[in-house]
């Protein structure tokens, strides 16, 4: 009888590897407050992300005033990126210029193909999305994660240009409500000098960091 020989074994098909879940965080952080922390700590404690990716504007698209780019990033690395699963990045500085949420995610998305993004935004901010430069595509790159704000009745998504409410569940927030707490309050409180008032809305570091560099007129 004929020996037969078996075929070699086939190595098993390589699995692909599977897309890192980042959530973006982008914003003034002018100062980075209390609320700040807290969206971070939620979205990376709730959410199905694997990164928080704090994103400073480096100039802002509506003409806001701003501190200057360097003390922003430094106070954001003071409250936020102590936090296990949550980083800073410069990367509206890198990219100069005035900042555009598309403009950053679609950089973001040729520079790590590997990573599947969403955008972390507060209720807050709906009803300003109309006016967001190419919402459609930055919703296609990022599809939101909104989280609810003390105060803030969102507008309905049918209501964004967006189309039905029941085709983007990703619009609407969610169930847990945010502090209201606002960093234009924070930053009046300081020219007056009333650090009572701010000290429970800023983080510590942050606070401590504001007066030793005397900003928002926080300076004798």
């Amino acid at each position: 009888m004929a020996r037969t020989v078996d075929a070699p074994a086939r190595a098993p098909a390589a699995r692909a590897p599977e897309a890192r879940r980042v959530a973006i965080f982008g914003g003034s952080f002018n100062p980075p407050h209390v609320a700040h922390v807290l969206a971070a700590t939620y979205a990376i404690s709730i959410a199905p992300i694997d990164e928080v990716l704090v994103v400073p504007v480096y100039r802002h698209p509506f003409s806001k005033e701003l501190v200057p780019f360097e003390h922003r990033l430094a106070m954001c690395h003071l409250a936020l990126g102590w936090l296990p699963g949550v980083s800073v990045s410069p990367v509206e500085r890198d990219l100069g210029g005035e900042s555009l949420t598309l403009r950053t995610l679609e950089h973001l998305a040729a520079a790590h193909p590997d990573w599947a993004m969403r955008l972390l935004v507060g209720a807050d901010v709906l009803s300003d999305l109309p006016r967001w430069h190419r919402f459609d595509r930055i919703e296609q790159l990022a599809p939101p994660i909104v989280l609810g704000r003390s105060g803030v009745v969102a507008p309905a998504a049918e209501r964004l240009d967006a189309g039905p409410a029941d085709d983007r569940p990703h619009l609407r927030p969610a169930d847990v409500e945010l502090p209201r707490i606002s960093s234009s309050d924070i930053r009046r409180a300081l020219a007056a000098g009333d650090h009572e008032a701010v000290h429970q809305r800023v983080p510590r570091a942050v606070l401590d960091y504001v007066l030793a560099h005397r900003l928002y007129g926080s300076g004798p």
